[in-house]
């Protein structure tokens, strides 16, 4: 997974500045610094992206830094200027869970917010619903690196929140996220082969995911989750019709979630643990 420090681009190599030995110039050119390589620089204004607030804090008196998730940029962080006053038109329009066409400028990890307007077209969720897309932009926040993007993952997301809008069975709209999630930035384990004989995952045995490699037969010196290859070969289906494979998954995602984390906790994960046992 790439972060925007690993992104960076390349420093000059002090030694290749490219400058013609003085005593070979005229004076007025010898006098002039050594000239570098121009480095292209990212377009400064965008316009009408699609997006979403996955997060804000307030910034000075009047502003607030926004965390935004979005089509074509991915994760993204803006100022935007004057959203706290009574009458800004963003004070009202910058909120989670709702569909955003936005506007910036700006080149450097915090861009300037131009404009946002409320797309609609999408029922708001409520009740245990919202708890749980708290925890999707959570997870968003701490998993995924700035300006990587991940269109599949944001249709995903929409999707999930039209399913936890119409009341869908939220164990099950979550384990399929939390599998998109893994699964876009890369660090999704095999859920469909062995890793120790490359044979087939098979439902009737029990298995245990390592989260660098992949499913292994579970040996009883195991202290990862226990599961069986029939959950397994189910969340590869996302197919979560078995209470069974949603209480196995439940534990798995639990698991891999926290080994790619590092071990930072998930506030929103203990509080619907507490309250819906996810």
């Amino acid at each position: 997974m790439t972060s925007l420090d690993t992104a960076a681009k390349a420093p000059l190599d002090p030694d290749d500045t490219g400058a013609v030995p003085v005593q070979t110039l005229p004076q007025a050119v010898a006098l002039a610094p050594p000239r570098r390589s121009r480095v292209p620089v990212r377009d400064t204004r965008i316009n009408g992206q699609p997006a979403f607030v996955l997060h804000s804090y307030p910034y000075k008196e009047t502003s607030l830094i926004i965390d935004l998730f979005t089509r074509d940029h991915g994760r993204i962080a803006v100022v935007a200027k004057g959203a706290k006053r009574p009458f800004s038109k963003l004070r009202g329009v910058l909120q989670t869970f709702q569909p955003l066409s936005v506007s910036w400028s700006g080149k450097s990890e915090l861009r300037t917010l131009i404009d946002a307007e409320w797309v609609g077209g999408m029922l708001p969720i409520e009740r245990t619903a919202l708890l749980c897309g708290f925890y999707l932009n959570e997870l968003l926040v701490k998993l995924l690196a700035r300006d990587d993007p991940h269109r599949a993952l944001f249709d995903h997301y929409i999707s999930t929140l039209n399913e936890l809008a119409h009341d869908e069975p939220a164990q099950i709209a979550l384990r399929k996220f939390e599998r998109a999630l893994l699964k876009e930035t890369g660090v999704a384990a095999d859920l469909g082969r062995s890793t120790t004989t490359r044979e087939a995952v098979a439902a009737a045995l029990d298995y245990v995911v390592d989260p660098e490699k992949g499913a292994r037969e579970a040996r009883a010196s195991d202290v990862w989750p226990v599961v069986s290859g029939k959950t397994l070969l189910d969340m590869e289906r996302e197919d979560y019709a078995d209470p069974a494979t949603q209480a196995q998954s439940k534990q798995l995602m639990r698991f891999l979630l926290a080994h790619h984390l590092g071990g930072v906790p998930l506030n929103t994960r203990q509080i619907l643990i507490d309250l819906m046992q996810l």
